[in-house]
């Protein structure tokens, strides 16, 4: 008889029983993709807001990824703002849950709503941007729609009560004022001047509201300084 045949070599990489050594390498991977995934939507973001037109492919570039690495989070540029949008209505609806207080009148409301969406100042301007260029008007209409319609009742509670100007309906008031923020949001992005804080924001927009213009002054000071102080405690 021959010499008996050799034994069968066996795989690298692989056990007895069939499993890959390899398993533990996919939760970096994974960590990958989602450290990519979010490169990505900060540079979108950021490019979006410099041109809403901007490229997938100028995107990738820019964020330093392969464009088969974006697409394969992103099929489409409609994939991609939706994700923004996303995630936008959430950090602003959050923003919003956070300065709202039960016992707030009008003009505190308002000043209340105004120094939180400067804290998401980016993503509340990518927001508006993109939807008045009806760059994904549906999901951006829907992300605004708790903040608009809060914005227009608090307006609505303080023209009753004689705090804010009656000449405009509350929801063309609303608008009126939401194109000011946006407005203020630009210059604070791209000028030397600067609002860190959103004091000279909230002031304009009680202003333009109808609050006399120190009124509105001392009504943000206190609002913040309540804040800093309930902060500091």
């Amino acid at each position: 008889m021959g010499a008996p045949a050799p034994p069968a070599l066996r795989p690298p990489g692989r056990h007895r029983n069939n499993q890959t050594t390899d398993a533990p390498g996919r939760t970096p991977q994974r960590k990958d993709a989602h450290s990519n995934r979010g490169r990505i939507l900060a540079t979108a973001r950021q490019k979006l807001l410099e041109d809403p037109d901007a490229s997938l492919d100028s995107i990738s570039q820019a964020a330093g990824v392969a464009r088969r690495t974006l697409y394969g989070h992103f099929p489409n540029r409609h994939a991609l703002i939706a994700d923004l949008t996303q995630e936008a209505g959430h950090e602003l609806r959050q923003a919003f849950a956070g300065a709202r207080t039960a016992d707030a009148d009008p003009s505190q409301a308002v000043t209340r709503m105004v120094l939180a969406a400067w804290t998401v100042g980016d993503h509340y301007r990518m927001l508006i941007t993109l939807g008045r260029r009806h760059q994904g008007e549906d999901e951006i209409r829907t992300a605004l729609a708790p903040a608009r319609a809060e914005a227009v009742a608090t307006l609505r509670r303080g023209q009753r009560e004689g705090v804010f100007a009656d000449h405009l309906p509350a929801p063309v008031l609303a608008q009126a004022l939401e194109a000011l923020m946006l407005a203020l949001a630009e210059e604070n992005a791209a000028y030397p001047w600067a609002d860190p804080t959103g004091e000279a924001a909230a002031t304009a927009f009680l202003v333009a509201a109808g609050v006399a213009p120190h009124r509105a002054a001392l009504q943000v000071q206190e609002v913040i300084g309540r804040d800093r102080a309930a902060g500091d405690g």
